[in-house]
């Protein structure tokens, strides 16, 4: 390849992703000089327009900030207000509560790998060209959402935006004939799960590592969902109270979305490879086993094979619906009562998309005096940008085409949802 002086690649429309985005590359005489992730869609203001609310309302205001994790806000949400107000939600309550992010894992994970990520290793430029060439193929995908989606309605009373949701527990828990009639989908939907793992186990990976601190949650006796306490592969543990303490936020001036570090330690990733890494040993023998079959060791470090993690995931949490749906009794109250006072809370659980974190202060009639929300993808960015430049630096013999779409890949890998809005990535590559 020829180099010249300056040389600039625009491309639009990385699809895939959630949110509109742009990466700008600049080597010079055969090195990476700079790799810039810029995110530049305008701020939404959730946390300035959760202040002066009722400490109620956070959980219905923030399922908006997306239509493909709301669960994963509204749990946060309401883990941080309950913190504030000293309530633990606890037995059956937390059970359905756990079954309904169950739901949403179920879903998120298949649309990522059947109409996200799945086309980058089969050749197809998105999902439709590829239900095109192999419907049935796409059809198991859509019935691996559906079977999330059926829990999400019938435990959150709709599968986008659910409106069951409350602080303290539900509105309304579901009879056990209701989460009955959810057991043989389910079980239909694990056998699919397990053939989705099979099928993905076969794609062609390149050969890369990310050698970024993983961070998830941790949890002493079952796979962290809603739950746990902060850790790290480099023995980093915290408490949700100390999240600030370690995970520091700062703007650049290309991106109005923050970068996010470790105190004194850098860059760090969250998400399904992290939470394998760290809690593999906690999965249920059969996603132990397929996880086993289709290549994966007891941690994972390259962000392509991410597509193998979120299927073994979606085994797990198909598993862990199954029991319990199977030891469900209906509590003797939809909530318990959470009455307001002064206070600070934190909340954190595990997005699909890696670790979500909202911290909410209540004045004393609980009125919203200050929130904070730092989702995963935010967290990913800087060492996103960081993967991207020793990519890039291995592969500068590839032509611009080839370039572009090998770093679209690589992005694709980590799951980013920019937002819930439109799917654009303009790419800038300078050369001299």
């Amino acid at each position: 390849m020829t180099h010249r002086e300056q040389r600039t690649l625009s491309v639009g429309a990385l699809s895939r992703v959630e949110g509109e985005g742009a990466m700008y590359v600049r080597s010079r005489g055969g090195t990476v000089e700079q790799v810039r992730l810029e995110i530049y869609e305008p701020p939404r203001f959730f946390e300035a327009f959760l202040r002066g609310r009722a400490y109620t309302e956070p959980p219905d205001i923030t399922a908006r900030v997306c239509g493909i994790c709301p669960v994963a806000y509204q749990m946060s949400a309401c883990r941080a207000v309950e913190d504030a107000c000293g309530v633990i939600v606890d037995g059956q309550l937390a059970e359905l509560r756990r079954l309904l992010y169950c739901g949403e894992w179920i879903e998120s994970h298949a649309l990522h790998i059947y109409l996200l990520h799945a086309p980058d290793f089969l050749g197809y430029p998105s999902g439709i060209e590829l239900a095109g060439a192999n419907r049935p193929l796409v059809e198991r995908g859509f019935a691996l959402r559906r079977a999330g989606n059926s829990i999400m309605e019938t435990v959150g009373g709709r599968s986008i935006h659910p409106v069951n949701v409350r602080v303290g527990g539900f509105h309304r828990a579901p009879s056990s004939d209701e989460l009955t009639a959810l057991r043989e989908p389910l079980r239909q939907a694990l056998d699919l799960a397990v053939e989705t793992a099979q099928w993905v186990a076969g794609f062609e990976f390149p050969d890369f590592r990310c050698g970024h601190e993983q961070m998830a949650m941790s949890h002493p006796r079952r796979y962290p969902i809603e739950d746990g306490t902060i850790a790290t592969d480099r023995g980093l543990r915290f408490t949700a109270a100390d999240f600030e303490n370690h995970v520091l936020e700062e703007q650049v001036p290309y991106s109005t979305a923050l970068h996010a570090h470790l105190a004194g330690r850098g860059a760090y990733l969250t998400g399904p490879q992290p939470r394998y890494s760290l809690n593999s040993s906690l999965l249920s023998p059969l996603a132990q086993k397929v996880a086993a079959a289709a290549g994966l060791g007891p941690t994972s470090d390259n962000p392509f094979r991410s597509v193998i993690v979120r299927a073994v995931e979606t085994v797990y949490a198909i598993e862990e619906a199954l029991r319990i749906i199977d030891a469900y009794e209906p509590p003797d109250r939809p909530a318990v009562a959470v009455g307001a006072r002064a206070g600070t809370g934190h909340g954190v659980t595990e997005a699909p998309r890696g670790i979500l974190y909202h911290r909410y202060e209540l004045a004393a009639d609980g009125t919203v005096l200050s929130a904070r929300i730092v989702p995963p993808t935010s967290q990913n960015q800087a060492a996103i940008e960081d993967d991207l430049r020793g990519f890039v630096q291995d592969r500068l013999r590839l032509t611009d085409d080839q370039l572009t779409q090998a770093c679209e890949r690589l992005i694709r890998s980590y799951d980013p949802c920019i937002s819930c809005a439109a799917h654009f990535l303009d790419l800038r590559m300078d050369r001299g």
